[in-house]
């Protein structure tokens, strides 16, 4: 295995959006001698976040990537965003890393965004390092933040280091593991200094606690440690690698990234304690033309292998594709092979990542975060390989939609215009959504939040000049019927020359909700030739589309041809059809029809605190409470809520739960809709209609 490989560390930042990963990016490419000076998030000159959107929200929308060196390793860094409006992202690029900084707010806490970037974490089996942020803050508090990382993750966190000074006072570490104080200047240069009298006795006790702990990783120590034998530094520092690698705990460090506090002492962590691509050992894949599954290791003399993270469109530039190289070496420039899209693609020239530059780079290798321009075919989550070895990886599924919002031109004969530029924003954000509805004649796209949809809307201006505006959904009602009924439907016009006669007998009954529609040919005899049969249903199916109560789409019935005559000469199938019509629309409304509603399968994410407020929001929505879990320190609410009534439920819910709560939906089923309310959809269609 190559030395290189070992030497590689692709690290992710996580958290909830606020936490300070970003301003700990900027302090972590300062002090590794990457830029020149400390990139703010709020002066807008940060490295990492550069899109005019992040720059006008003051927060990363987009993964952001950057390459440094420390202590002779290679720091491949991914800061992702903490906003749940741009959370697919973080989940897509996750798989790249090989380990994660967990980046907690000493304000604010752990927050359910925290918590489900820790979740992605545990999915893809990367080891973790806690950094508590921002002990500079007013009310900012060690022991509390650590009591609540205890309670909400798992494997238990362990106290590495201990901060010096509190608030606006903050202005040191003590690393337990060396027993050594830490003083930092302005510059972020560190001086070592004797452990502050008053600390004395806390240090002891929370190194006695810490080497129990990390003792427990390795079963020579754990003795030694009983039979009251002193453990060195190099024991400690192994074991706690191990303890890291192997989820046996997750070691929580801490400092201040806009200070430049604790930040080299980070890294030493992690080129001392993080994964290697070598550690995290072969990734499972399938060979794409047997579908068994295979082993890739991070070996340079494999063939090549890697699957893509993410993807920038540019209407200039055209497509940039990031990938992490999982096996092989690749050039300058070359060709790939992509079994999800059973292509070959050309690239001519390899790319690494550094902020919103692109530096050309000459090779890469097992572990290398790279990208290559205009690859036509290639979208995130695709793999690429050489053809010799080919090989498929399964990638993270985009999260599931939230919102949606039909979209119009500001400027008329711009709706063309409109899809096409945002079919190239989806290759960007495979978490977005789009879709034409036939039966409201709308373009809707859906995303996590209005502010990603809203985010979207910026770049479809910036990127490709176009101006659309959002619009409230209509919601797709659809009608069916509660009773039978047994009709004719006869169709009979003498013209000139051929008339017209199509005559035909319809039972309609309805069938279980989310059946669609059944037709059965009852007919004997020969009353109706066989040739017409397939008219009358095309007629029923015609006419169904558009119901009697408000020209919403009938559906779950069914309807029985059973009787009928015709005429020698006047009979066609467009007689028929229009017979099959006539019958459907009469039978339809002696059958008591009513209108449906689709109804969402919701799951609420709120801490503790706002349970009674969530519960009394759902049941004023027309909500049904299903049951609720716990979820650590969360409280998880199942409920069936009407799509109607849920419109705008991602900023309610931000507004009640101050954006500490979440939610998921998806479509459940359809169902009637309350008689009073149903009135008043079926009259506001109608004069919209009109």
């Amino acid at each position: 295995m190559s030395e290189k490989v070992e030497r590689i560390r692709n690290i992710a930042l996580i958290g909830h959006g606020g936490a300070g990963k970003t301003s700990l990016a900027e302090a972590l490419l300062y002090d590794s001698g990457v830029v020149n000076r400390l990139g703010s998030v709020d002066d807008g000159n940060s490295t990492l976040d550069f899109e005019p959107e992040e720059l006008k929200r003051q927060s990363s929308i987009s993964s952001g990537f950057h390459q440094f060196n420390w202590k002779n390793h290679t720091i491949n860094l991914i800061d992702t965003p903490g906003d749940q409006n741009f959370f697919s992202d973080t989940k897509s690029c996750m798989q790249a890393a090989d380990g994660v900084v967990v980046v907690v707010d000493a304000v604010d806490g752990v927050k359910v965004q925290t918590e489900l970037a820790w979740e992605f974490a545990k999915e893809f089996g990367l080891p973790c390092v806690i950094f508590i942020n921002r002990l500079d803050r007013e009310r900012a508090d060690f022991n509390r933040t650590f009591e609540d990382a205890k309670v909400s993750f798992e494997p238990k966190p362990i106290i590495l280091q201990l901060p010096i000074g509190s608030e606006a006072d903050f202005k040191g570490v003590v690393d337990l593991i060396r027993n050594q104080a830490f003083i930092y200047a302005a510059d972020g240069k560190a001086k070592k200094e004797d452990i502050p009298a008053d600390m004395q006795d806390l240090v002891e006790s929370e190194r006695e606690a810490l080497v129990e702990n990390i003792a427990e990783a390795d079963d020579s120590l754990i003795e030694k440690y009983l039979e009251g034998e002193a453990l060195s530094e190099e024991e400690l520092n192994a074991a706690l690698r191990n303890g890291t690698l192997s989820h046996t705990f997750v070691p929580v460090i801490c400092g201040s990234a806009t200070k430049n506090i604790g930040i080299d002492l980070l890294m030493d962590f992690i080129v001392t304690s993080m994964p290697s691509p070598v550690d995290r050992g072969p990734i499972k894949a399938v060979d794409p033309d047997s579908g068994t599954e295979i082993e890739k290791a991070p070996d340079e003399n494999e063939p090549f292998s890697g699957y893509v993270i993410k993807t920038l469109a540019d209407p200039y530039a055209g497509r940039l594709t990031i990938f992490r190289v999982v096996s092989g070496k690749l050039g300058s420039d070359g060709t790939f092979y992509n079994p999800n899209k059973d292509t070959k693609e050309r690239f001519t020239q390899l790319l690494s990542i550094a902020g919103k530059e692109q530096k050309a780079a000459t090779g890469a290798g097992p572990g290398a975060i790279v990208a290559v321009a205009k690859l036509k075919e290639t979208a995130t989550g695709d793999t690429l390989c050489d053809s010799s070895g080919k090989v498929q990886y399964a990638c993270a599924e985009p999260l599931p939609s939230l919102i949606s919002f039909a979209m119009s031109a500001k400027s008329k004969g711009d709706e063309d215009k409109i899809f096409i530029s945002l079919t190239k924003l989806l290759e960007e954000d495979p978490s977005l959504k789009l879709d034409r509805v036939a039966e409201t004649k709308e373009i809707l796209l859906s995303g996590l939040g209005q502010i990603h949809i809203e985010a979207v809307l910026d770049k479809l201006k910036r990127k490709f000049n176009v101006e659309a505006q959002l619009n409230t959904p209509k919601v797709p009602y659809r009608e069916t019927i509660k009773g039978k009924a047994r009709v004719q439907g006869k169709h009979k016009k003498q013209t000139g020359g051929h008339g017209q006669y199509g005559d035909c007998w319809i039972k309609i009954e309805p069938l279980p909700r989310g059946k669609g529609f059944e037709f059965v040919d009852a007919i004997v005899g020969g009353v109706i030739p066989k040739t017409y049969i397939p008219a009358v249903e095309k007629g029923v199916v015609e006419s169904a589309k558009k119901g009697v109560l408000a020209g919403f789409p009938t559906v779950d019935f069914k309807v029985t041809l059973d009787d009928g005559s015709y005429h020698q000469v006047d009979s066609s199938e467009m007689a028929f059809k229009i017979a099959g019509s006539l019958a459907f629309k009469k039978a339809i409304e002696s059958a008591t029809p009513t209108l449906l509603e689709p109804i969402m399968k919701v799951q609420v994410i709120t801490p503790e605190d706002f349970m009674g407020d969530i519960m009394g929001d759902l049941n004023g929505r027309r909500g049904k409470v299903l049951g609720m879990d716990n979820a650590g320190k969360n409280q998880v609410i199942n409920a069936q809520v009407p799509m109607a009534e849920f419109l705008s439920y991602a900023s309610d819910l931000r507004s009640m739960t101050g954006g500490r709560g979440m939610f998921t939906m998806e479509f459940s089923h359809y169902d009637e809709v309350p008689a009073q309310i149903a009135d008043k959809i079926i009259e506001e269609t109608k004069r919209s209609q009109k």
